[in-house]
């Protein structure tokens, strides 16, 4: 009979609206992509996707919002690669990172890329990798606070290849980025579509791509990993539901998050948004996918004694 009820509330789903909990302020690039993919999403799905900004607490408010919801398929959590860092970084979270959520999907990879101010000597990769070997403790880079995408993305630099650059924490990518152009900054680890912006508007200079491949925004842009073998850095979009959702449910919400992410106006705009759609995404490789984030980032947590107590 339980059974038999799961399958009829699945068959029924979805039969209202459905909440995106964004854990992040609107106007912001996780927002801009969940509200694009929400558009997209909601035609495939066949209910109204409504996106709800739950900030506060470096993500852990929205987060919590979502872990504690109802899990019957109406509240859903968007988020980023904070969600594997922050067990790392806290001395306590709210929720249960694995435990409490059931995986839906990976949507999208977000890269960084590299930037320099204009007075800085390196004009290449390996000028520059030399130029943080011969300066250890000397050179600072900006991020967007600690536990952000640009840190950990320095901090990964800093862990693979044997420098030591030292952070800088702001209140938002724009403040640290107004940094580096006006020179007080050596470089940024930036996510691409401000970076890019920046470098197009000739305030900055281009250097190097976090990703392991070329990103198709700029080609000729060498990967970081062409002079630190093995590093990757980039933030993340993924969705979750509360742990307990009925797997029926999961697997509707997959196949259309899957439908939505191959949907060419969504393509146009994330490629804007300099972002790499997921479309072949399962549970399962979500959830081995946020295993080996979270090994990875507590690593170099441990290495660079982030904590954002």
């Amino acid at each position: 009979m339980l059974a038999g009820a799961g399958a009829a509330s699945a068959q029924d789903y979805p039969a209202k609206p459905v909440r995106l909990v964004v854990p992040y302020a609107a106007g912001g690039p996780t927002d801009t992509f969940a509200r694009a993919l929400a558009e997209s999403w909601s035609r495939k799905l066949g209910a109204t996707l409504v996106v709800e900004n739950r900030t506060g607490a470096g993500t852990l408010v929205g987060t919590e919002t979502a872990a504690k919801a109802p899990a019957d398929g109406y509240t859903l959590l968007l988020t980023t690669v904070a969600h594997a860092v922050n067990p790392s970084i806290h001395a306590s979270l709210p929720y249960r990172t694995v435990e409490d959520f059931a995986p839906v999907g990976l949507a999208a990879k977000a890269p960084l890329v590299l930037v320099v101010n204009k007075n800085v000597p390196a004009r290449t990769l390996p000028e520059f990798m030399a130029y943080l070997k011969a300066n250890p403790g000397k050179v600072n880079y900006g991020s967007a606070g600690i536990g952000s995408a640009p840190h950990l993305g320095g901090e990964l630099l800093n862990y693979m290849a044997g420098v030591r650059a030292m952070h800088v924490p702001y209140r938002g990518s724009a403040p640290a980025m107004a940094d580096v152009i006006g020179g007080h900054l050596e470089f940024m680890i930036d996510s691409a579509p401000t970076g890019l912006a920046q470098v197009q508007a000739g305030t900055v200079r281009l250097l190097a791509t976090s990703m392991a491949q070329r990103l198709p925004q700029t080609p000729d842009t060498p990967p970081i990993a062409d002079a630190v073998p093995g590093y990757e850095a980039y933030t993340w979009n993924a969705v979750f539901a509360p742990a307990g959702t009925p797997a029926p449910i999961v697997e509707k919400l997959n196949a259309t998050l899957r439908a939505a992410l191959a949907d060419p106006d969504l393509k146009r705009r994330a490629y804007d948004m300099g972002l790499v759609l997921q479309p072949d995404t399962t549970p399962a490789e979500l959830s081995a996918f946020l295993q080996s984030e979270l090994k990875k980032w507590s690593e170099v947590a441990r290495a660079a004694n982030m904590s954002a107590n």
